[in-house]
């Protein structure tokens, strides 16, 4: 082989290596650039979303569920007046450390139990202007760091005995522009630091069952507590009342079942006398009215009404007794001066005897 020859192959075998080298550097470049664009991607804002710093804004963008990729390092995050129907489990796994979340108006109807795991950071909720009916028990157990939950505005009934593990930090609970009758002092018990109540523009129902409230509200604005009121709607006695203005001595204690009544639910469990011993908010509204009717006793009198009867008849035995004194002091005094006028002598005449003799006496007395 000539030099010119080999000289042309040592060139060609340099060009070839040099340009398997770029195209490797140029691969090497594009798995980078995807690896930073996907990375990008799952770190970065949902779309119809605004991300500021440790803030997202979805609001008013007409979404029907919780949107998918939101930042991790998110701390507030605003979804209200969308079109969300419901929560999932787990629906906000994606942004464990969030502090704040906005979720009022929207359709929310159904919340899954654990809809809220995994907020353990969670100090703000707010679930106004929805269509929340009932909760379930347990739904805010995971919630140990909450400080406020606002649910008014919403279709509830009824809220649970206890929503979970005693709320430590919660200061402001708002439960106001509902459909609530009744509320369990045990629910608020759960909540020793709480500031702010509101409950006001509800159905209350002012009957033997509110009682706990009463001295629960009297004790709570007592120790420094705030609150809207209860303003009752039935029944009529204390339509338009505040709950804390009535005398808690107007309520008598909520009347038991009948003790017949016990062995018929123990003989038969699944019969319609078993609905007593469930607890009021397990039952339908309806029912729970019926089953004060037929449980309550019939009206007694009140004891005012006998303290006014035993004075009208004691005052009309004491008049009697008065007037017939009367007429026997009447009598006495005039008996003792018709005595005192004719001294030894009989007030009437016994016989005919008697009156002669009278006569011949006067006879024969000295002219």
């Amino acid at each position: 082989m000539s030099p010119v020859n080999s000289r042309r192959g040592d060139h060609s075998l340099q060009t070839g290596s040099h340009l398997n080298l770029c195209l490797f550097v140029v691969g090497e470049l594009l798995l980078l650039s995807s690896a930073i664009c996907l990375l990008c991607g799952a770190c970065g804002c949902p779309e119809k979303c605004r991300c500021h710093s440790e803030a997202v804004d979805c609001s008013r963008q007409g979404l029907a569920e919780v949107p998918c990729g939101l930042p991790p390092q998110t701390l507030t995050l605003h979804l209200q007046d969308n079109q969300i129907h419901q929560l999932p489990a787990f629906a906000f796994r994606s942004v464990p450390r969030l502090v704040t979340l906005n979720l009022s108006n929207n359709s929310l109807s159904t919340l899954a139990p654990g809809a809220f795991h995994g907020l353990q950071h969670l100090q703000v909720l707010n679930l106004t202007q929805n269509s929340l009916h009932s909760l379930e028990n347990r739904l805010f157990h995971p919630l140990r760091q909450l400080r406020e939950l606002d649910l008014s505005s919403n279709n509830m009934s009824h809220l649970p005995t206890s929503l979970g593990e005693p709320w430590e930090n919660l200061t402001v609970f708002a439960v106001q522009q509902n459909q609530l009758q009744h509320l369990d002092r045990a629910l608020l018990e759960s909540m020793p630091h709480v500031r702010l109540l509101f409950l006001k523009d509800n159905l209350w129902k002012c009957n033997c069952h509110l009682l706990g409230l009463k001295l629960w509200l009297e004790k709570f604005v007592y120790k420094g507590g705030r609150t809207d009121g209860v303003i009752c709607a039935s029944p009529d006695t204390w339509k338009g009342e505040n709950l804390l203005t009535i005398p808690h001595e107007l309520y008598l204690p909520c009347p038991s079942p009948p003790p017949d009544l016990v062995p018929a639910q123990a003989q038969q469990p699944g019969s319609a006398h078993g609905a007593a011993l469930r607890p009021p908010e397990s039952r339908p509204a309806g029912e729970l009215d019926h089953l004060e009717c037929e449980l309550k006793p019939r009206r007694r009198p009140a004891n005012l009404r006998y303290a006014a009867a035993t004075i009208v008849i004691t005052g009309a035995v004491c008049g009697i007794v008065c007037l017939l004194m009367l007429v026997a002091t009447i009598y006495g005094c005039t008996y003792a001066a018709i005595t005192a006028q004719y001294p030894g002598r009989p007030l009437a005449p016994t016989d005919e005897p008697g009156e002669t003799g009278g006569k011949e006496l006067l006879d024969s007395s000295p002219a």
